[in-house]
């Protein structure tokens, strides 16, 4: 494969997407950057695992006091009308509901404990191989009877076209704060799609985030490309207690379907970048996307 390197930055542009086409290309980064015998909190066959399937998934994260904390915390935020009136929060657009409030470690000073505990930081360097800063960070709210889920999609085709990530060296985490169940609109992903990226098709429209965020639409893969991917590489859902947690690599095809259910589903996402692989000018996008969304401030976790 030859790169296109872009214009504007300089730099190959090794994952081409929102063209006329879409366009399946074999990774070009490693999975985990870091040595398999490097000390941390992830266990080698776990390493191994998250290579071949790109998640893993940990039973206990934190423990049921912390997880109050942090329950009480989102719920704090969620009936501030402070944070609903600030342009960090996402609503639901039939309920005008909360659906998110993102940047939540620079809000929370309780979620910003969180990002900086060895047990979430500690994975992230492990994986990535470095120092990591949190390219975003959120609480992702779905209540009963009807919350909208999130459609299929790799994180890293938005953060490589709207943000400007070279690579593909960032590592997400979600942690549970409720039950996960098999029926409340749990995360699901494609074992081993992260091997592939799918570049989808179609031009980025100027403030396309006020939109995405809500309903995607820019960088939706094809009813093909999913069938595509699913046949090769199966669909896993994700249930578990309060306080546990999925790790998953960013180019994993992944989603969430609606909550119909009467039993909430929330959780705090936090998204760990490598400080080597600092955003620069969108590879195909008109404009950065918000700093809250996409940040801009590549300080090291400590």
């Amino acid at each position: 494969m030859t790169a296109i390197t872009d214009t504007t930055t300089g730099i190959p542009d090794l994952y081409p997407s929102r063209g006329a086409t879409e366009v399946l290309t074999p990774r070009q980064d490693p999975v985990v950057w870091g040595a398999p015998d490097a000390p941390g909190p992830v266990a080698p066959a776990d390493l191994l695992s998250f290579e071949r399937d790109g998640f893993l998934a940990i039973d206990e994260l934190i423990g049921d006091d912390e997880v109050a904390v942090y329950r009480n915390e989102l719920n704090r935020l969620m009936n501030d009308p402070d944070i609903r009136a600030d342009e960090r929060s996402i609503v639901e657009p039939k309920s005008q509901e909360i659906r998110s409030v993102f940047e939540v470690h620079k809000i929370s000073e309780v979620f910003a404990r969180l990002v900086r505990d060895e047990r979430v930081v500690g994975r992230a360097r492990q994986i990535l191989g470095s120092d990591v800063y949190v390219h975003q960070s959120r609480i992702n709210v779905k209540p009963g009877f009807g919350a909208s889920g999130f459609y299929w999609h790799s994180d890293f085709e938005t953060w490589h076209a709207e943000d400007g990530l070279p690579r593909m060296r960032t590592v997400s985490v979600s942690i549970a704060l409720t039950e996960n169940y098999d029926t409340n609109g749990g995360l699901m992903i494609m074992p081993g799609s992260h091997k592939t990226f799918l570049g989808c098709s179609g031009a980025t429209p100027k403030d396309n985030y006020k939109k995405s965020l809500q309903m995607q639409d820019a960088g939706t893969p094809s009813d093909d490309a999913l069938t595509l991917l699913a046949s090769q590489h199966g669909i896993k859902l994700f249930t578990g207690k309060a306080g546990s947690a999925t790790w998953f690599d960013c180019n994993c095809m992944h989603g969430s379907g609606d909550n119909i259910t009467p039993f909430p589903r929330s959780n705090v996402f936090i998204v760990f970048n490598s400080v080597e692989n600092t955003a620069v000018e969108p590879f195909a996008a008109p404009v950065r996307r918000p700093e809250f969304i996409g940040a801009r401030d590549f300080t090291p976790v400590r």
